[in-house]
Order: C-alpha cells, then structure tokens, then sequence
C-alpha cells in the first residue's frame, strides 16, 4: 500500500482543497486525509481530528502529515502522541510547503515511492519555480 499522507491546516476548506488537489493528481491510489479547523468549526486546529486522519491515512507504510502553520505542528506532534508508540515511528511531520508538497507527495506516493522518498520529494517543493526569473 502506498504512503498515507495527511493535510493540517487551520482552515477546513483549504485542507479540503489541498486534499482535492492531490488526490487529482495521484489519481486516487493515495489515502489523503484532510483536517482543518477547530470541533466547533472555528478556525484552528484539533488533535483529536488529527489523530483520526492518521489512523484513517494508514495503509502500512507510513504516513506524512503536512501543516499550514507552526500551531498545527503542535497540534499534530499531539496527535502522534494520542495515537501511541506504533504509529509513531511510521509518521513524517514535513517542512514542506503545503500546496505544492501535498501535490509532489501525493504523485511520489501515487508511484510506490517510500515515505522518505514521498518525505524528501515533499521538501523539494520549496524549489519548484512559478515565475521566471
């Protein structure tokens, strides 16, 4: 089974679009979570909604969790935490940027790429050029 990967972000509607995206692109052969927002629907972020994803996200070969924001990386690593010492080890919390990480991992995964593969593919994002110099 291919790399899970989970999208964080503190808005429900831009995790859902992100997740969008990839999962295009990786022609749905990739278990994208999305979690974004707060229980009560307010902007933020949930462990426990979190914590859900990467059980959801789970496939077997590891999960890598992208994040919009530095809170959301508190929340996640909070999340890994709630989930227990067996999913810990199978988790990558990325650096990357979250559109273009999301869309890179989801077609690294997408292809059998491990989860350092799909992990370092995601970080390389941050040199993919939109405009030209």
């Amino acid at each position: 089974m291919p790399v899970g990967i989970v999208i964080v972000s503190h808005s429900r509607q831009l995790a859902e679009g992100v997740r969008e995206m990839a999962e295009q692109m990786a022609g749905g052969m990739v278990a994208i979570r999305a979690v974004g927002g707060t229980a009560d629907g307010e902007l933020g972020t949930n462990p426990d909604g979190i914590r859900e994803a990467l059980a959801a996200a789970d496939a077997g070969d590891g999960i890598l969790v992208l994040m919009d924001l530095g809170s959301a990386v508190l929340s996640a690593e909070t999340a890994i935490e709630l989930a227990g010492d067996a999913l810990k080890s199978r988790v990558i919390l990325s650096d990357a940027p979250l559109v273009e990480g999301a869309v890179v991992a989801a077609v690294e995964a997408s292809i059998g790429n491990d989860l350092d593969a799909v992990a370092a593919a995601a970080l390389g994002a941050r040199d993919l050029q939109k405009v030209s110099p």
